[in-house]
């Protein structure tokens, strides 16, 4: 069996483990499928391509090339699906300062008095921002959620519910976070969940290797997005087709 992303950070008696249990039997796809795109914001990107701790002087969040690598693979995912007629929805962060809200991360944490410099500022503005390289056309969905979860506080599972969508393809970040939450959630609402290894990553390289470990033990199938992409196309068109 080829070597999985997580097999380096597995100790001795995880791998034992896995050894006795055997294979974990594969969820599969199922006949309506959706793609789900998640936190493909500026923030996590930054302007241009730098090494995590580069990155992290303005953007943060940032993270680093592990977002940058991504992009080809999620921008493949995109064009496959978009053929194949398979509904695409996005969920981004939704902006403390237009919604009068305070995100999940920051809603228990004191308010900084501290005034921003036009560039911080400017930063800011545009931290949830959909990056123009996957951004989504007319017709696709993009939702802003307050939480780790793309389903928790939004009309989500509504919007698939009128579909018929049965399986859900997971890309974006973080593998550990936004990611790992809206995958827990899928699989608690008996959605199908494929993850698309090369289209999700995170911050820390042991952090994603373990959370797609994890998940793929748990709640999702995590797949090569060549497998992905091949199921996408040879759905069959009425079956494919939003309604």
């Amino acid at each position: 069996m080829a070597e999985r992303v997580w097999d380096q950070f597995l100790t001795d008696r995880d791998k034992e483990h896995a050894e006795k249990r055997g294979r974990k039997a594969r969820i599969g796809f199922g006949k309506k499928p959706a793609i789900l795109l998640i936190d493909l914001y500026r923030a996590v990107f930054g302007d241009k391509p730098q090494p995590l701790l580069e990155a992290l002087d303005e953007w943060p969040a940032s993270c680093g090339m592990a977002a940058w690598d991504s992009i080809p693979h999620i921008q493949s995912l995109l064009s496959t699906a978009r053929e194949a007629g398979v509904p695409v929805a996005y969920v981004t962060g939704l902006d403390e300062r237009n919604s009068g809200m305070k995100g999940w991360a920051t809603a228990n944490r004191p308010t900084s008095a501290r005034d921003m410099s036009p560039a911080q500022e400017d930063r800011r503005r545009r931290a949830y921002d959909i990056i123009d390289e996957v951004s989504p056309i007319d017709g696709e969905v993009v939702l802003c959620k307050n939480s780790p979860s793309a389903f928790n506080g939004t009309p989500l599972e509504n919007h698939f519910a009128h579909l018929g969508v049965d399986t859900v393809i997971v890309v974006g970040e973080s593998t550990s976070g936004c990611v790992r939450a809206s995958v827990v959630d899928a699989a608690s609402r008996r959605y199908r969940v494929m993850i698309a290894e090369e289209g999700v990553f995170d911050r820390t390289e042991a952090a994603h290797a373990i959370n797609l470990f994890d998940m793929d033990e748990k709640y999702a199938d995590v797949l090569p997005l060549a497998e992905i992409e091949d199921y996408l196309r040879n759905l069959p068109v009425e079956v494919a087709a939003a309604e």
